[in-house]
């Protein structure tokens, strides 16, 4: 790419992926935010089975809630409720259907966004060639360093969650699985603490990504402004000698 087709390029970036950048910026705090809700409900139901000790399946309507099982604070709030002869909870279920496809649109998003930088770091190349915009190429190449590591974050992220969810497909969630668990090895309090601290380091992950994003803001301007400066020199005429 020539110097003058690199800066024309870098002009039209920084005006539309800054404010791309603005919403990238705030979308994964509620991912975020998402999954740590989901790390607490599993949080939550670890702590109560833990110590809680078995009931015996309840006669009569399948449709009775658990006594040994349901956290009733907790219910009003997530929607998970276990029922007597029913399996998984429906809500757990939507959780995880929910959770598979946010781990899908991280791997999509981080696999793009590499490809994207690593052509950034090409297409910036003959920049350097361009002695106006020396001082302020390190900002340029800061936004797609960012980008790159928020590329490979958002990929982990994904690794994260999926692993969060192979975890919970071990075990049987419905009353029945769950009581017979506590009345032997008690293992799925242990299970799901662990599922959780995965998502709980996704969601931190998150952050870190957002804040990434968040620091290209300025450099945008920064980059954009002095950009702006250097086509406007390019783009003068050039002064005539007067006889």
């Amino acid at each position: 790419m020539e110097p003058n087709a690199a800066l024309e390029a870098i002009l039209n970036m920084s005006k539309f992926h800054r404010e791309h950048e603005k919403f990238y910026a705030k979308s994964p705090l509620k991912d975020a935010i998402r999954l740590q809700e989901a790390s607490v409900l599993l949080k939550t139901l670890a702590d109560r089975w833990i110590h809680v000790e078995p009931a015996a399946a309840s006669q009569g309507s399948p449709y009775r809630g658990c006594e040994d099982l349901n956290e009733k604070g907790d219910i009003a709030h997530t929607g998970v409720l276990f029922l007597e002869a029913e399996g998984e909870p429906n809500e757990i279920r939507q959780l995880k259907r929910g959770l598979r496809g946010l781990a899908d649109d991280y791997t999509e998003g981080g696999e793009y966004l590499v490809r994207a930088m690593e052509s950034s770091w090409e297409s910036a190349k003959p920049l350097l060639e361009n002695p106006a915009l020396a001082d302020v190429l390190g900002e340029r190449h800061r936004i797609i360093m960012n980008d790159e590591h928020a590329a490979h974050t958002y990929i982990m992220v994904a690794r994260q969650i999926r692993r969060s969810l192979d975890i919970l497909d071990c075990l049987d969630l419905s009353s029945g699985g769950v009581r017979k668990d506590l009345a032997g090895l008690r293992s799925y309090p242990a299970y799901l603490y662990s599922a959780s601290e995965l998502m709980d380091h996704a969601a931190d992950n998150l952050g870190e990504c957002a804040a990434l994003l968040q620091d290209n803001e300025k450099r945008w301007r920064v980059w954009r402004e002095r950009a702006d400066q250097v086509a406007r020199r390019m783009s003068a005429p050039t002064p005539t000698a007067h006889s």
